[in-house]
C-alpha cells in the first residue's frame, strides 16, 4: 500500500499549477508590478538606501522580488508535518535575532533599533520573520483549544507566552509599528476563534491604560512622541509635521490621472514606509484606487478561504487569520499615515515597499497561504 504522504507530495509536484490559488496569486502579482513600475521612478530620482546608487537599487530590488517568489513556490511544497516544522524554526530563529538586536550594536537607521547585519545579506529586520513564525506556532494551539484537547487555561497560557515574547522584544526597540501588527494578528484570531468584540476591546483598554503611559515616560524617544503629538495637533513641531505634510503634498499633487510634469514632491523615506505618496503622485486618484482595491480583494478573498478551510482544519485556518491580518493592518497603518488619518509608523506597504526584509517575509508569508489553500484544493480533488 502506497505511502499516503509520499502520493501527496507526488500530486503536489504534478498538479502544482492545477492546485495554485491564483485568485491569491494574481493580485500580489498586479500589486508586485505596480511597486516596481513607481519604485523605478522613485529611485531613478535619488531615493534609496544608497543616493544615485540607480540602476543597481532597483536590480536588486528586483531580484529580492524574483527570490521571493521562488520561496513561495518552494514553500507551496511541503507536507502540513513539514510546515508545521518550518513555522517553529521560523519562530525560534526570529526570537535569537531578536534578542541578538539588543545587543549588537547595529542601528542603519534613525528611530527603532530592530536591525541586525548578516554577512551576504546586508540589513534585516527580524520582527517581519516573527510575525509569521509567531502565526505558524500560535494556530495548531488555537485548534486544540477549540477542539477541547486542552483546557482553555492551559492553552491561552501557551498561546500568550508565544506571542508576548516577540511581542515585548518588540515594542521595547521601541517598534510601535511591528508590535500593534503582532497585538493585531492576536484580537484577529482570538475574535475568529470565539472570543466576544466587547472581551477584546475591553482588555485591549485595559492594555492600553497600562501600557501607553509606561511607553512614553520611559521607551518612547522625542522623535516618536513628536510625531504622535503631531497626529493630533498638526502644526504643533513644523520640524515633525515636515514628512506628513510632504506626503500630503505628494498625494495632492498627482490630481486624477497622476503628475506628468515630472517634477515630484520631496517625500522622505518614499521609496519605502511613504511609497503609497508616490504612488498617488505618479498614478493619481486612480492607481491610488486600483493598490487599494486589489489589496482588499486578496485579503477578503484570503479570508473567505480560511472561513472554507475552517470546516477541515481549524489550525491551518488560523494560521490563515493571523497571516493576511498582519498584511491587513500594514496596508490600513500605512495608507492611512501617508494621507494622515493614522500617526506615523515605521512599517512599509505590503508587495511595494522598497527592502529585502520586508518584501522576502511577505513572500514567505504567501507562501505559507497558498500552501494552506493548495492543502484543500488537493483535498476536494482526492
Amino acid at each position: 500500500m502506497p505511502d499516503l504522504n509520499t502520493k501527496n507530495k507526488s500530486s503536489r509536484i504534478d498538479k502544482f499549477f492545477q492546485l495554485l490559488d491564483y485568485r491569491m496569486l494574481v493580485p500580489v502579482a498586479v500589486l508586485v508590478i505596480i511597486g516596481l513600475v513607481v519604485l523605478n521612478t522613485v529611485l531613478s530620482s535619488g531615493y534609496g538606501a544608497v543616493i544615485f546608487d540607480y540602476p543597481n537599487n532597483f536590480y536588486k530590488q528586483l531580484a529580492i522580488v524574483l527570490i521571493g517568489l521562488v520561496a513561495a513556490f518552494i514553500i507551496c511544497l511541503f507536507e502540513k508535518p513539514t510546515l508545521r516544522l518550518i513555522g517553529a524554526l521560523i519562530y525560534g530563529v526570529s526570537i535569537v535575532l531578536l534578542i541578538y538586536v539588543k545587543v549588537d550594536g547595529f542601528r542603519p537607521v534613525a528611530g527603532a533599533d530592530s536591525w541586525i547585519y548578516l554577512p551576504l545579506v546586508g540589513s534585516f529586520q527580524p520582527s517581519e520573520l516573527a510575525k509569521i513564525g509567531v502565526a505558524m506556532v500560535s494556530g495548531p494551539i488555537f485548534a486544540q483549544i477549540k477542539e477541547g484537547e486542552i483546557s482553555n487555561l492551559q492553552g491561552f497560557a501557551k498561546v500568550g507566552l508565544l506571542y508576548a515574547i516577540p511581542f515585548l522584544l518588540v515594542i521595547t526597540e521601541v517598534d510601535l509599528g511591528t508590535s500593534m501588527v503582532i497585538l493585531f494578528m492576536f484580537l484577529a484570531t482570538l475574535f475568529v476563534w470565539g472570543i466576544k468584540w466587547r472581551y477584546i476591546l475591553a482588555s485591549l483598554a485595559g492594555v492600553t491604560v497600562v501600557v501607553v503611559p509606561l511607553l512614553w515616560q520611559f521607551f518612547l524617544s522625542v522623535s516618536q512622541k513628536n510625531r504622535i503629538l503631531t497626529f493630533f495637533f498638526r502644526g504643533n513641531d513644523p520640524a515633525a509635521s515636515y514628512q506628513i505634510d510632504q506626503s500630503l503634498a505628494a498625494v495632492a499633487s498627482g490630481g486624477i490621472t497622476g503628475n506628468n510634469s515630472g517634477q515630484y514632491v520631496n517625500v522622505p523615506v518614499k521609496e519605502s514606509d511613504f511609497i503609497f505618496s508616490a504612488i498617488s503622485e505618479q498614478l493619481g486618484l486612480i492607481g491610488s484606487a486600483l493598490v487599494i482595491l486589489v489589496a482588499g480583494y486578496f485579503i477578503i478573498y484570503t479570508l473567505r478561504r480560511a472561513a472554507q478551510i475552517e470546516k477541515q482544519s481549524y489550525s491551518s485556518a488560523y494560521v490563515m487569520v493571523a497571516l493576511i491580518s498582519s498584511i491587513a493592518f500594514h496596508y490600513i497603518e500605512n495608507i492611512g499615515m501617508t494621507i494622515g488619518l493614522l500617526p506615523i509608523t515605521g512599517i512599509p506597504l505590503p508587495f511595494i515597499s522598497y527592502g529585502g526584509s520586508a518584501m522576502v517575509s511577505n513572500f514567505l508569508l504567501l507562501g505559507v497561504l497558498l500552501n494552506i489553500s493548495m492543502d484543500y484544493k488537493l483535498s476536494t480533488i482526492d
